[in-house]
């Protein structure tokens, strides 16, 4: 690399906390830094984060990392950031938050929910004058469990009054970390998706539609002005620029939300190329040139963080969060019982346990929806655990039936997927933090039937989505560049002995819940 070679940094705000990011020219990763921050959690379904805790976690990872490598910072030129989807920040008109951000696990607006999609005639639960609209301009519409964007700012009008009416602008979090580097007010034809409130049709020129911003009933004025996917934004405050060390003429990119840096980061830029992530959620996903719905699994195409291009968008709630569950609520939770804190290499040692475990973990099951379920199942009351479990079962078999039901749950996904797309996925880029364990990409191959190839530093898919979108956006790069700058670690081929096994253990998967939704409803209401 030339000592004067042009630099991307780039910003990936998962919910875990802040990654910052330098990548070269061709969008090789040069160095990267993470600093958690808190999440809050409520009971009676909030969650939310500082938005200071974002700033400062980004501030200290960027002076880590100038400081780690010795590279000079005038030779960034641009900013790109990405950050988890379906978050809310109120603002006052000087950029101030007026309160925590309501973050994409919240479901205290379910009941706003429910009563904007009310109607006389309902399908689901969902008016089916309403439905259509949004269907037919949007690409979707709101989801029940409350957890979009907009169901974020309904709660906060009817629960927060006071907060709702000194608020200037509702900003997702990407959003708002642009605002914090430019000073402007802005949100991205995909970004904005979640509020449910702009005319898809036309992916080259979507607008806010008047009807269904008063379908909302949140006024136009409190939503961002829209620019362009993947397009400049503007320059670093002279602010910023000062206190990052960087020339004034920095440019920032428009950025995406996770899910869309991540489809690109994955390497599956082509149309109907799939990739599955497992962070701390999960998704499994594809580009494709057409807008589409289906509204009784919670999934359809949207905008993507490619220009001219649209998303297939869903989510399963909790993925890696069930490893972490398991690890620091069952097996090392600080009690009168505890053993010491977890092992730094757990996830390994996890890998090397569940390995000896026979495939379908002798009859034992993991249902892994801790925190409700968005895809293909929309239900904020069905919750996970472990069924069928016998006198012989111990905790190798729990750790991997963990690993089991995250997969069988991500079959379920793909069916629905592949039906929404028309197409048969031929192999599937496996990336996020799950993508790290070799165990767990057999898993998946053997539970998909499909070959699964295992990227190389999964763990860096979306902030290397986040660069490689910055070169497009500077045309730095061509997208037929972008396999060049992703490499694959290792492909796995589906393990024929287990296909059968599988392929039951998946029906029974979704018989418990079709057969227990009932008991979740009454349990959880």
């Amino acid at each position: 690399m030339s000592a004067s070679e042009p630099l991307i940094l780039t910003v990936d705000l998962g919910t875990s906390g802040p990654k910052v990011a330098l990548f070269d020219s061709k969008a090789k990763c040069i160095a990267d830094e993470f600093q958690e921050v808190p999440l809050y959690l409520y009971e009676n379904g909030g969650a939310e984060q500082k938005p200071a805790d974002w700033l400062n976690g980004i501030k200290s990872c960027y002076k880590k990392l100038i400081s780690k490598t010795g590279i000079d910072p005038k030779r960034i030129v641009a900013i790109n950031c990405t950050a988890q989807w379906s978050g809310t920040v109120a603002l006052d008109k000087n950029g101030v938050p007026l309160m925590d951000s309501v973050i994409w696990m919240d479901t205290r607006g379910a009941e706003n929910v429910k009563e904007l999609t009310h109607g006389p005639i309902r399908v689901d639960g969902y008016g089916i004058g309403k439905v259509l609209k949004w269907i037919r301009l949007a690409g979707g519409g709101p989801t029940k469990s409350g957890k979009d964007s907009i169901a974020h700012i309904l709660y906060i009008k009817t629960k927060l009054p006071k907060i709702y009416e000194q608020t200037y602008k509702f900003l997702e979090p990407k959003d708002y970390l642009n605002l914090w580097l430019t000073g402007i007010f802005a949100s991205s034809y995909d970004s904005i998706t979640m509020h449910w409130v702009t005319d898809n049709r036309d992916i080259n020129n979507i607008y806010y539609h008047d009807e269904l911003v008063r379908l909302s009933g949140v006024e136009r004025n409190k939503f961002p002005d829209l620019v362009p996917t993947n397009s400049v934004l503007g320059t670093v405050t002279n602010a910023i620029a000062d206190e990052f060390g960087l020339n004034r003429d920095v440019k920032v990119i428009s950025g995406t939300p996770d899910v869309h840096s991540a489809a690109v980061g994955s390497g599956a830029v082509k149309d109907y190329e799939g990739h599955f992530y497992i962070g701390t959620s999960s998704w499994l996903v594809c580009h494709v040139p057409f807008k589409k719905t289906d509204m009784f699994h919670n999934m359809g195409t949207s905008p993507s963080g490619l220009p001219g291009r649209y998303l297939v968008a869903n989510e399963q709630e909790s993925a890696g969060a069930c490893l972490n569950f398991i690890k620091n609520n069952l097996l090392y939770h600080t009690d009168e019982l505890n053993t010491g804190a977890a092992p730094k290499d757990f996830y390994k040692l996890v890998d090397k346990i569940a390995d000896k475990v026979p495939a379908g973990c002798d009859g034992l099951y993991f249902l892994p929806w801790l925190y409700g379920e968005r895809s293909p199942v929309d239900d904020h009351h069905v919750r996970g655990g472990f069924y069928n479990m016998s006198l012989n079962h111990n905790r190798t078999h729990m750790l991997r039936a963990a690993l089991d039901g995250v997969s069988l749950n991500g079959r379920w996904l793909l069916m629905y997927v592949e039906k929404l797309t028309g197409k048969k996925f031929e192999a599937i880029n496996f990336i996020g933090g799950g993508a790290n364990s070799a165990v767990w990409s057999q898993i998946i191959a053997d539970v998909f039937n499909r070959p699964v190839r295992q990227m190389k530093e999964p763990l860096m898919s979306n902030s290397r989505g986040t660069a490689i979108l910055a070169l497009l956006a500077l045309k730095m790069m061509a997208i037929d560049d972008v396999s060049k700058a992703v490499e694959v670690n290792k492909v796995f081929e589906p393990n024929a002995a287990h296909g059968g096994l599988y392929d039951e253990m998946f029906g029974r998967f979704v018989e418990i819940y079709t057969k227990n939704k009932p008991v979740y409803v009454k349990l959880n209401h």
